[in-house]
């Protein structure tokens, strides 16, 4: 594993586990938030954001963390692993409110600047946790048809279905 692309859906723990797998093998972390995100949460244009992942994936080992369809056909043909988190639905949910709760109460910045607020989070069609909810089926119906394509056989597929196997996993790295 030289080469990681860490998915699943919204609140799932993607950019936590891109870290830890970043520093147990010692390898870049690229979390494509911060290169789709300006400050004031304005969007990147598609062109922007494919130019920056392709710079910041220029190096032989990383690991990336993000589910943007707009630079899939970037990150996959390079990388060698797929990690998909794929926990069930309530754990989703309880990672998800209480992520944001905790940043909204603290004011943990997001990235480039950005936080969530109490509006944005929970009264607000950009809602995190309204995208969560209307993604979650989705991206598990996506990522199982996703990984039966032809042009993805060159992946090692990791499929992670608990918090629990994660820890294990990553403990075996």
């Amino acid at each position: 594993m030289q080469r990681i692309s860490v998915v699943g859906t919204s609140g799932s723990g993607k950019t936590t586990l891109a870290r830890q797998i970043s520093q147990r093998l010692a390898i870049p972390h690229i979390e494509l938030d911060y290169l789709h995100w300006e400050p004031n949460w304005v969007e990147v244009p598609n062109d922007v954001m494919r130019d920056r992942v392709s710079q910041s994936l220029a190096g032989d080992r990383w690991v990336v963390d993000g589910n943007y369809s707009i630079v899939r056909d970037i990150i996959w043909p390079r990388a060698d692993t797929v990690v998909w988190l794929d926990y069930s639905w309530p754990v989703v949910m309880r990672r998800i409110l209480w992520r944001t709760l905790s940043r909204v109460v603290t004011q943990q910045e997001v990235c480039n600047g950005n936080y969530e607020t109490w509006q944005k989070s929970f009264l607000s069609r950009d809602s995190i946790l309204l995208w969560a909810i209307q993604t979650y089926g989705k991206n598990r119906q996506k990522y199982q048809a996703l990984l039966q394509e032809s042009d993805c056989t060159h992946l090692n597929f990791i499929r992670l279905t608990s918090p629990a196997v994660t820890k294990d996993w990553l403990l075996s790295l």
